[in-house]
């Protein structure tokens, strides 16, 4: 007699490589051209490609898959990770900027918690983490010397830099194993 599994199916889109997210013709971090010149290009070319792996991550899900929590007593969600890496964005830029840090986007532990399957919660997470990225991106912009130190800590743009990629790819590592639980989707 066969046991009842409730887990999903593991599956992926790809099918030239089975470890893929998709097929290289089909990624969009794939880049055929001759790869970046310089530190400041190759690190903001990283950060890109860890920031579309999450995009990557969530698509094609509901509202309600989106906010489905890992195991209790964990929070962590796909759209919780969204709304928390918006919310980083926005803490970043308050290193750096003066005047002290903005106001929270979602309150205390509100990223996590906050992060119900409703469509109007989940648009507002990507209108957030669009707008944030853009701001930080801006403000950095502005110092293309990645040895210069902003702020009243004196951060290096390069450690911000490094420490913005670090987010999302601990993230997007988070990211693989809450799609998996979802709907068995796996791949880099």
């Amino acid at each position: 007699m066969g046991t009842v599994n409730d887990q999903p199916q593991r599956w992926t889109q790809a099918t030239v490589y089975r470890d893929m997210w998709v097929d290289p013709a089909d990624d969009p971090r794939e880049n055929n051209e001759v790869s970046p010149e310089g530190e400041p290009a190759t690190l903001r070319e990283y950060l890109r490609n860890y920031r579309l792996t999450l995009l990557m991550k969530c698509e094609g899900l509901s509202a309600e898959q989106l906010a489905r929590r890992s195991v209790p007593p964990s929070t962590m969600s796909l759209l919780g990770l969204l709304r928390h890496l918006a919310e980083a964005e926005r803490d970043w830029r308050g290193w750096i900027l003066p005047g002290g840090p903005p106001p929270k986007l979602y309150g205390p532990g509100g990223d996590f918690d906050g992060a119900v399957g409703d469509q109007a919660v989940v648009d507002a997470a990507y209108a957030d983490l669009a707008r944030e990225q853009e701001a930080t991106d801006a403000a950095l912009a502005e110092h293309p010397d990645l040895s210069v130190r902003l702020g009243k800590d004196a951060i290096a743009v390069r450690d911000l830099l490094v420490h913005r990629i670090e987010e999302y790819a601990r993230h997007c590592g988070h990211a693989d194993l809450l799609r998996e639980c979802v709907d068995g989707r796996v791949g880099q």
